[in-house]
């Protein structure tokens, strides 16, 4: 190599000397023997010609030459061609230890600059750093970076989920040393046989591994980011693996024990194999909070996603709702879950082919879960808002929650009536000061609705929140009226003990001025009962005379719902023992008559036919049809109806009972004909007594829908009374009259603009009305 000294450089006798010294300026990195004095006076000849800046830069520019052109492509070129995990820690450590061993060798030449800058006084920074060795570290991590190959996370990777499996096999091992060696054939950490298991030499060279890449400062920079997903993956795996269809046990405390004492053990020996650097130690530190982030995160998830089967298998999965509200805490997925489960709800419960009872069974699981997971009522009040809407829908909600409430066996509802707690209903914001310790008062989520009280959130019960769906007393107790009167009239015993027990516990909730024609219903079937053991103990009267026993429910019409418009026509002598009745009751109470529902009651029948005498408990309206076979033995529907006086479509229905039982036989369309043999049957055993059981349960009562139409119909006459004097009137108009004029005093009926809309339009549609260009007007005669 030719050098020129008149550029400042040294001649050539004193190049051979310096690259003596220094190797690597000749692209060679094998050190000849020279002894130690010979260097030093080198390296003072070189000071003295005020060579030794140039001389280092040289030396640090040959030395970045190799790292970049063959140190780091041989490094990298070890990655290439792998074949499993194990292939691939073998060839991470491989690459790791050719690439130190390689470096080492720059020792002796760093060793002699290090001398060459003391005997020049050189104190300066090369690339950022003060010292060589801290160079030599930020040669290798650029060479490294900047020659990625596509493939190195995988190798990377292998290399620590290798010795992550190890670590765990082993600390299994220990946890259960009494486990008998036979029995494994194969190691579960290295997979190899017992005989030939490899795991200690694995975690040996994972250990050395990682005090090569600790000391050279590439742990961080080359696979930290490749730890972090595995442990991220472990971390989902087990979590997964741990609470999959589990809620009736707590796992967070055994999640922190697992992260404790497996992950963050063997990460605390990743950054740590024979460094006690206090920088590592903080990337332990940082690791362990985000780590625990994460698995707070994600198990937080899991339990979301399975949300809607805790809440539907609570208070069972209580513990997995308690362990979901610490996490909570913890992070920051209360948006995350409101939405999740609100989806859940509107896709598992709000359509039509859920019925109403199951909707209420899951929404009352879910008050009851979601008030341990929020006690503040926010997170209710937010998810459930759909279910409400959906419910305030359907036409059987309140009938099927009144029905809960009063239902015998283990119930929900029911155990919640017998608590006997004060009905909470929303009426606005609300002073909380008079009940709220100031001293343990915290404020309301941000997510909370301003415009309602904290206290009726925290407060309310799930009764009181199934009434909030209607925001309506009246409307629960008018069904509540309609079912009890079902019961009272479905049963002729006048045992009212557990009926007035229910009543007593909803005037706890309700008030008693909400209940009180209940009350007096209850006491009608007393009376009744107390009237007909008067009656029949009179044997002197005509009513004693009766050649059949007559009981009957005297009901006070104006405290009790409405009844189903019926028709029938008894039979004479019935009609003429209901009379007898009636003036035996004249007697007894004076001014007071009685108005008979022919067609409800209950009648105890003896059929005789020619084989056989059969025992039939049935409706009056079974009885009357089955009366009249015994004046003719064939009727048609079209007969019966016109002597009984009632529809055909409700006798064809009825007569099927009789079909059913084979005492009737249709010969024809409409054409039945008694059957007073059956051979079939006759050899059977008849039972002693029947009880006729409509396919239908039907209710004696109106429907609510039938009694929001009677009292639409008061409007009626007003409607008319307007559009005979105005001619034509649009809706507006007509509902504004209707408020001022028509819904006022006591019994006033309310009427929303868009009921008053349907009944407008059904009207139209009968033809009583008639609609054009937005107006109403009444057709001409």
């Amino acid at each position: 190599m030719e050098v020129s000294s008149s550029l400042g450089l040294p001649s050539n006798d004193m190049w051979l000397k310096i690259v003596s010294v220094f190797p690597v300026l000749e692209d060679n990195c094998i050190h000849e023997n020279i002894r130690e004095n010979e260097v030093n006076k080198i390296l003072q000849l070189v000071c003295e010609q005020d060579l030794a800046i140039v001389i280092e830069d040289y030396v640090v520019d040959s030395i970045q030459q190799l790292i970049y052109t063959k140190i780091v492509p041989e490094f990298w070129s070890k990655f290439a061609g792998r074949e499993n995990e194990f292939d691939g820690f073998e060839r991470f450590k491989d690459a790791v230890k050719t690439m130190c061993k390689r470096l080492s060798e720059f020792s002796i030449v760093f060793d002699r600059l290090e001398k060459l800058r003391q005997y020049g006084d050189i104190h300066r920074n090369v690339f950022g750093k003060e010292t060589l060795n801290g160079v030599l570290k930020v040669l290798v991590r650029s060479s490294l970076h900047s020659q990625l190959p596509l493939h190195h996370p995988q190798i990377i990777e292998d290399f620590y989920k290798v010795s992550f499996k190890v670590f765990c096999n082993r600390d299994k091992s220990d946890d259960d040393p009494d486990e008998s060696a036979e029995d494994i054939v194969q190691c579960g950490g290295c997979g190899h046989e017992v005989e030939q298991c490899r795991c200690q030499s694995i975690i040996d060279e994972f250990h050395a591994t990682n005090k090569k890449l600790l000391e050279m400062g590439l742990l961080e920079r080359l696979a930290g980011e490749v730890i972090s997903s595995l442990l991220h993956h472990k971390i989902e795996s087990y979590v997964e693996d741990s609470c999959k269809g589990s809620f009736d046990t707590s796992h967070i405390g055994s999640l922190e024990s697992w992260l404790e004492t497996v992950v963050m053990k063997w990460l605390t020996r990743v950054y740590k194999s024979g460094s006690v650097d206090n920088s590592n130690e903080a990337h332990v530190r940082k690791f362990t909070y985000k780590l625990y982030h994460f698995l707070y995160e994600t198990y937080t998830r899991t339990r979301i996603e399975q949300l809607f089967n805790i809440i539907i298998e609570y208070p069972d999965s209580q513990p997995a709702v308690e362990d979901l509200r610490i996490c909570l805490q913890k992070t920051d997925l209360r948006s995350y879950l409101a939405q999740k489960l609100q989806r859940a709800l509107e896709t598992r419960l709000l359509h039509p082919g859920v019925n109403t009872p199951d909707i209420l069974t899951a929404y009352v699981a879910a008050i009851r879960a979601l008030k341990q997971l929020d006690p503040t009522g926010v997170l209710l009040e937010t998810v459930t808002q759909p279910v409400r809407l959906y419910l305030r829908c359907r036409d059987d909600t309140v009938r099927c929650v009144v029905s809960s409430l009063t239902e015998e066996g283990p119930s929900e509802l029911a155990d919640e009536l017998v608590r006997g707690e004060v009905l909470q209903l929303d009426e606005g914001a609300q002073s909380d000061e008079d009940s709220e310790n100031w001293e343990t008062w915290n404020p309301d989520p941000v997510d909370a609705d301003p415009s309602k009280s904290s206290k009726s959130r925290r407060t309310s019960d799930i009764i009181s929140m199934l009434v909030n769906v209607y925001g309506s007393k009246e409307l629960f107790v008018n069904e509540y009226r309609t079912l009890l009167a079902d019961r009272l009239l479905s049963q002729f015993s006048y045992n009212t003990e557990k009926e007035i027990r229910y009543l007593e516990l909803l005037k706890l909730r309700f008030g008693e001025s909400q209940l009180h024609y209940c009350e007096v219903m209850l006491k009608d079937i007393y009376d009744s009962k107390r009237i007909n053991a008067h009656l029949h103990s009179d044997t002197n009267s005509d009513f004693g005379k009766q050649k059949f026993p007559c009981t009957a429910m005297i009901l006070s019409a104006q405290f009790w719902p409405p009844f189903k418009e019926e028709t029938l026509e008894l039979p004479t002598f019935v009609k003429e023992h209901l009379e007898t009745y009636t003036k035996a009751f004249e007697t007894l109470k004076g001014n007071r008559t009685l108005c008979w529902k022919p067609h409800l009651g209950s009648v105890f029948l003896d059929i005789q036919l020619k084989d056989r005498t059969i025992s039939f408990t049935v409706s009056p309206t079974h009885a009357t049809i089955i009366w009249h076979f015994q004046t003719k033995n064939q009727w048609t529907v079209e007969e019966l109806s016109q002597i009984m006086h009632v529809p055909s479509t409700v006798l064809r229905r009825k007569i099927a009972y009789w079909q059913s039982q084979g005492l009737l036989r249709e010969v024809s369309t409409d054409t039945f004909l008694l059957v007073e043999e059956n051979p079939t049957r006759s050899k059977c055993p008849v039972p002693a007594e029947m009880v006729c059981e409509d396919e239908e349960s039907e209710s004696a009562m109106a429907s609510a829908h039938d009694q929001r139409e009677e009292e639409l119909q008061v409007f009626w006459s007003y409607i008319v009374g307007m559009l005979t004097n105005l001619d034509s009137m649009p809706l507006e108009r007509i509902h504004q009259m209707l408020k001022m004029f028509a819904s006022q005093g006591p019994t006033a009926v309310e009427c929303s603009l868009q009921e008053l809309r349907h009944f407008l339009d059904r009207k139209v549609r009968e033809h009583k009305l008639l609609f054009s260009g937005g107006f109403y007007r009444l057709p001409k005669p």
